[in-house]
């Protein structure tokens, strides 16, 4: 028994095809034999006999070839125009944006604005979602506070926290004895 080969890549199983057909090897025994080493499914009997075929039509490539897909409607331009309409309301939504690009589905504005722009709602405000390294430095420092306070004071110390207001947790970190 051989010993098995778990998820080989497609151009390994075309390459092992392309060898044992170059051999003179039956397209039934090829697929045998992947099958005694790839597993059940490595790939099927019809696909091994399709590519027997496009070798023996001369194909020599084993990988796959580049195929053209639907184009891609975002471009910088696109891009530019929706920050312009979101600049000048930042209290827009995703539906108002659709009738500002009618030609733009819904799906790929909102992939502009919050991939391509870094946008993300907050408050019923559009917002960059971009944080300085003061900004980081603050967070990094405020999370090794609540975590120094919290191995001081156990569970307590989470009884302390108010929560849905990020103004008094930011306080009580900063000043450990400020009580609401």
């Amino acid at each position: 028994m051989f010993k098995t080969i778990a998820d080989p890549a497609d151009c390994e199983v075309r390459s092992v095809i392309r060898f044992l057909n170059a051999k003179n090897v039956k397209p039934a025994e090829i697929h045998r034999q992947l099958v005694e080493i790839y597993g059940e499914n490595a790939m099927t009997d019809g696909m091994v006999r399709k590519w027997v075929r496009q070798f023996n039509d001369g194909h020599t490539n084993v990988h796959d070839e580049a195929r053209s897909g639907r184009p891609c409607v975002v471009n910088d331009g696109l891009v530019a125009k929706v920050n312009e309409k979101i600049r000048e309301n930042s209290r827009f939504t995703i539906r108002m944006l659709c009738d500002e690009f009618p030609q733009i589905s819904k799906t790929v504005l909102h992939e502009i604005v919050t991939n391509h722009l870094n946008y993300c709602k907050l408050c019923s405000r559009w917002v960059p979602k971009m944080l300085t390294d003061v900004h980081k430095t603050k967070l990094l420092g405020s999370a090794l506070t609540f975590l120094t306070r919290y191995s001081e004071e156990g569970n307590e110390f989470l009884n302390k926290i108010v929560t849905g207001e990020e103004l008094w947790f930011v306080m009580s970190l900063q000043n450990p004895n400020n009580s609401r």
